[in-house]
C-alpha cells in the first residue's frame, strides 16, 4: 500500500526525535551512512509502531542520495524531508566537512526539491556554529545560496588557504546551509512545498559528546555555565521546533532558520561570552 514518505537522512538523536514527532502514519525512509546505525534507529522506531526501513546513504555522494530517494519513491509521494546527517569539527577533517555538510546538504535539498510533493515540507539542522563566525559579503552569501552544488567546492572562500581549521569549515558549511535553505524555498515553493533550517546550540547527542571530550571541550562547558540558560539542550527541544516549522501552524513559515542555543550566541555577543 502506497504511503505518504518521510526522508530521514542521519540517524541521530535529533533526527529521529523530529522523525517520532511527524512521522506516524508514514512511511519513513532512514538514510545513513553506517547501515547498521540505519537498522538500529528503523528497528527503534518499529519497535514504537512506526513504518520504517533503513537504506545505506552517503550524503557526500549525489548517487548515493538519488538511489535514498528512489527508494523512498517506491512506497509514495515523499512528503517529509528531515535532513540530520552530518559530521562535527571533532569528527572530521575540513574535506569532509565541506564535502558532506556543505555540499552533501545541497545536494540533498536540490533533489528532494525536484520529487517533494505539493504541500510537502522540509527542515534541514544546521548549527549555531554559523552564527558566531563574522558575516560574510553579499557576494559570498549569494555564491553559498546559488552556485550550482557540483561548482561549490570550487568557491574562493571554501579554499585550503581561507580555511584557518575545521571549526571555520564547519562554520562555513552551516552558514552555507542557512543561505541554501533560503534560495532553496524559492524553488520548493514553486512546487506548493517549504523547507525551513533549524540551528541548534549544544544538544546533548553522542556527536556533541565528541565534542565535549575533544580539543573545544572547556569551550563548550563555559558555554553551558555563562549562557542564559545555564545547560545545553535535548533533542526534544529541537522536534518542539520541528513540529511548528512542519505543520500547519508553520503554513506562512519558508526559508527561515531558526537559532535555539539557549541565548548562547547571544551572550557569545553581548554577554560574558564576548572575547
Amino acid at each position: 500500500m502506497k504511503k505518504d514518505v518521510m526522508i530521514l537522512a542521519g540517524a541521530g538523536q535529533i533526527g529521529m526525535a523530529i522523525a517520532r514527532r511527524m512521522g506516524y502514519g508514514k512511511k519513513i525512509i532512514v538514510g545513513d551512512k553506517k547501515a547498521e546505525n540505519a537498522r538500529m534507529a528503523a528497528e527503534t522506531m518499529n519497535g514504537a509502531g512506526f513504518d520504517a526501513l533503513p537504506v545505506e546513504m552517503d550524503l557526500s555522494s549525489r548517487p548515493s542520495v538519488l538511489s535514498m530517494i528512489a527508494e523512498a519513491q517506491k512506497h509514495g509521494e515523499i512528503t517529509m524531508l528531515v535532513n540530520a546527517a552530518g559530521v562535527s569539527p571533532s569528527q572530521a577533517s575540513v574535506e569532509a566537512i565541506l564535502k558532506v555538510d556543505l555540499y552533501g546538504t545541497a545536494v540533498l535539498l536540490e533533489e528532494v526539491g525536484n520529487v517533494i510533493a505539493p504541500g510537502g515540507v522540509g527542515v534541514t539542522i544546521s548549527s549555531q556554529s554559523g552564527h558566531r563566525m563574522k558575516q560574510l559579503t553579499p557576494e559570498e552569501d549569494e555564491q553559498l545560496a546559488c552556485t550550482p552544488a557540483e561548482e561549490l567546492l570550487s568557491l574562493a572562500i571554501l579554499q585550503p588557504e581561507y580555511i584557518r581549521d575545521t571549526l571555520h569549515a564547519y562554520q562555513l558549511a552551516k552558514r552555507c546551509n542557512e543561505k541554501r535553505v533560503m534560495a532553496e524555498s524559492v524553488k520548493w515553493g514553486r512546487r506548493g512545498a517549504r523547507i525551513n533550517s533549524i540551528s541548534p546550540g549544544i544538544i546533548v547527542t553522542p556527536l556533541a559528546l565528541d565534542e565535549l571530550n575533544g580539543p573545544r571541550g572547556d569551550f563548550y562547558r563555559n558555554m553551558f555555565a555563562k549562557c542564559p540558560a545555564g545547560r545545553p539542550g535535548t533533542a526534544d527541544e529541537v522536534a518542539n521546533v520541528a513540529e511548528l516549522l512542519m505543520s500547519d501552524r508553520g503554513a506562512f513559515i519558508t526559508g527561515a532558520d531558526f537559532l535555539i542555543d539557549g541565548g548562547a550566541t547571544a551572550s557569545y555577543f553581548y554577554g560574558p561570552l564576548k572575547l
